[in-house]
């Protein structure tokens, strides 16, 4: 069975379940009642004892045979259905993309550029136009109603943009990556989340067809890397909504680790976890949610005979308007690569110590129908230009332009132009990139 078809078994079985039960039931109870007693009868009662016997007879027949039949559909369904072992409600999810791709300059990814690399001396021409799918997603998600007093939520989001091994087959091979992975138990005015997930300072992405692997703008004012975590968050409920919420995170630079084997990176020498803290506040329902809130990270990295402090602070917003979207970021702080692409991918100074930055990004999104979705947005990250090491990049900005259509159905069709402009001591780059999507969600 296909996953999408599992998906829909599982969402399906209860429902067509219940559904055919409740047909049936009442098909067997009419075919049974005094009010399906032919008219003459009624009429007639002292010529009916023997069409009474014949009529009691069918109805009988026709009950039993409604009932023979809804047997079987339940037995069909049951033998469907996907679940867990735990007996919990488990939800298959997914996204299948195929994306085409074109840039006219050298870039870090060529499906999914963040910045643009410096000119290189080759007689090929630095324009490429490719196709890949190793966007695609795969995802589960199980619940239970009762856990700990709370409903609990379980989810696994994987991906295929672990990179690839070195082979004539190249994106056409990738490998498959974690995203996030959450066990979160929430209550009426409490939240507990083990796993991992964004982090809690910068939650929130972009909307893009193109940008899934890496979100929009990383290194260019997003925040985002998925990290190992322990969070935990009150709120008071309500129309208006505030909350607050602390998390410890994993330690980590950002530094590219071995094919097989790790080592423990600067800031996991530090021997101190990350810790982040947030208030909020939130009003809305359903996808009419808005919330605005800000927030705090602190951790350290071993620098030679010493500790150095790494911090952030940060703040975002998500505000909902008919069928208007604004959604965006800003930070500022020091050493935050391991936050995911924090100083343009670079953490430290000249010097050896954290790298000051600052960051944002903005953008604006239209739910013009069911069918269509447009929005646009730009976000610059720019680190402090006296430190930043030599060769290294001085400030990195991008603004995109996309289009989503569902069509019909799973079908979903995206379109996105993007461009990066990369500033390097010896002057500014600057990339075209165009990528079409096509696919299926389920």
């Amino acid at each position: 069975m296909t996953a999408h078809r599992a998906a829909a078994c599982v969402n399906s079985v209860p429902t067509r379940a219940k559904a055919s039960s409740v047909i049936l039931l009442i098909t067997a109870l009419v075919a049974t009642s005094p009010l399906h007693t032919p008219l003459a009868a009624q009429r007639a009662p002292a010529d009916s004892a023997r069409a009474a016997a014949d009529s009691l007879a069918a109805r009988l027949r026709r009950a039993e045979a409604a009932i023979a039949l809804l047997q079987q559909q339940l037995g069909e369904q049951a033998s469907a259905a996907v679940s867990a072992r735990s007996r919990m409600q488990l939800e298959l999810t997914g996204q299948v993309l195929v994306h085409s791709f074109r840039n006219d300059r050298r870039v870090n990814n060529v499906d999914n550029p963040q910045f643009v690399r410096p000119d290189s001396v080759t007689a090929l021409p630095a324009a490429a136009l490719g196709l890949a799918i190793r966007q695609t997603t795969l995802g589960l998600v199980v619940t239970s109603p009762d856990v700990l007093g709370g409903r609990f939520v379980g989810d696994l989001d994987v991906d295929f943009y672990g990179g690839q091994q070195p082979s004539s087959g190249g994106r056409t091979f990738p490998l498959l990556r974690l995203r996030t992975a959450r066990g979160t138990v929430k209550w009426a005015n409490g939240e507990l989340l083990i796993g991992q997930e964004s982090p809690l300072i910068a939650g929130l992405n972009p909307v893009s067809p193109a940008a899934i692997g890496t979100p929009g703008f990383v290194t260019a004012g997003n925040l985002w890397l998925w990290l190992p975590q322990v969070r935990a968050g009150l709120e008071t409920g309500g129309p208006l909504n505030f909350g607050v919420q602390a998390a410890v995170l994993a330690s980590t630079t950002g530094d590219a680790v071995g094919l097989f084997e790790t080592d423990a990176d600067a800031a996991e020498r530090s021997g101190r976890p990350a810790t982040e803290a947030r208030v909020r506040v939130r009003w809305g329902e359903d996808d009419a949610v808005s919330e605005v809130g800000c927030g705090g990270h602190l951790a350290w990295i071993a620098v030679p005979g010493a500790l150095a402090r790494t911090d952030a602070l940060a703040c975002d917003a998500r505000v909902v308007l008919g069928p208007v979207e604004l959604r965006g970021e800003g930070y500022t702080g020091r050493g935050l690569r391991g936050l995911g692409g924090g100083g343009i991918g670079q953490n430290l100074s000249r010097t050896g110590l954290p790298l000051e930055d600052s960051g944002g990004w903005g953008q604006v999104n239209v739910k013009a129908s069911s069918l269509l979705r447009i929005g646009a947005g730009c976000g610059a990250d720019e680190p402090h230009g006296s430190d930043v090491i030599a060769g290294g990049r001085l400030r990195n900005q991008a603004c995109a332009a996309y289009t989503i259509v569902r069509p019909a159905g799973p079908l979903v069709i995206g379109a996105e132009y993007r461009r990066i402009e990369t500033r390097y001591a010896s002057g500014s780059v600057a990339n075209n990139h165009l990528n079409l999507s096509f696919g299926f969600e389920f």
